[in-house]
């Protein structure tokens, strides 16, 4: 198991990416922490993985709220003593056209999938010890435009520049802090019933399939791992070549 004895904490975890990265941890070993605002679908997630034999915490929390956060990082401390491994998951993508969208949905946007890397990261920063490891979800978003996500191609653009600032910082720590950049992953939430529109976005693919979410999740498992321990300040993107056109 290559990350044995490791504690993990991983946001967004009730459904897709977030649950596949956080039973793939699992699997090789780590103990995990899963978080998200829907307690209902986590609680399935707890399930699943303590049938793996591994322990589980599931706590609530919304990664945007300073107060949740640190409550939620305070709890990690008292029962583990400590986190080697946190992966920012958590995000929205609402739809939108750019001249609609209002400073509420902006400062939604930014403060899910942006601000909450910020204060999670640097409250995981004070109970991680060296040689630690945190790892961020991006998007193909932040190296493309799509229609209707500005805010969302914003707040992942912004989130590739914040990791190679905060790996310098604790780079003297051996901390890493790495991003995977997904493109079209076949999850729930991005499942698409018209079989036309599916076909011309695999077209689109030059390893003609749609993404899997243990495709994201197998490259968490590497960064999270020693095989990783010199790769830092990075976005990896996980596209099966959509970028490359």
């Amino acid at each position: 198991m290559l990350l044995k004895n490791k504690i993990a904490l991983v946001t967004g975890a009730s459904r897709g990416i977030g649950r596949g990265i956080a039973l793939s941890l699992a699997k090789e070993g780590c103990s995990v922490i899963i978080s998200d605002i829907d307690e209902v679908e986590l609680k399935n997630v707890e399930r699943e993985i303590s049938l793996l034999g591994v322990r589980v915490l599931l706590i609530k929390c919304d990664v945007s709220q300073k107060d949740q956060v640190n409550e939620m990082m305070q709890k990690v401390q008292e029962i583990f003593g400590k986190l080697d491994i946190l992966v920012n998951n958590a995000g929205i993508y609402p739809h939108k056209s750019f001249e609609e969208i209002t400073e509420g949905d902006w400062d939604r946007v930014i403060s899910v999938n942006l601000k909450s890397i910020f204060l999670c990261s640097q409250e995981a920063l004070k109970i991680m010890p060296n040689g630690g490891r945190i790892i961020n979800i991006s998007s193909i978003a932040s190296f493309v435009g799509f229609n209707g996500l500005t805010h969302y191609c914003a707040s992942k653009g912004a989130l590739n520049s914040m990791i190679r600032a905060l790996a310098l910082e604790v780079a003297s720590r051996k901390i890493t802090v790495n991003a995977i950049a997904p493109g079209v992953i076949e999850t729930p939430g991005a499942h698409n019933p018209d079989k036309n529109l599916e076909n011309q976005t695999i077209s689109m693919i030059p390893l003609a399939r749609m993404g899997q979410v243990e495709d994201i999740a197998w490259a968490v498992v590497f960064l999270a791992s020693d095989l990783s321990s010199y790769i830092t300040g990075q976005t990896i993107i996980v596209d099966g070549g959509w970028t490359l056109r």
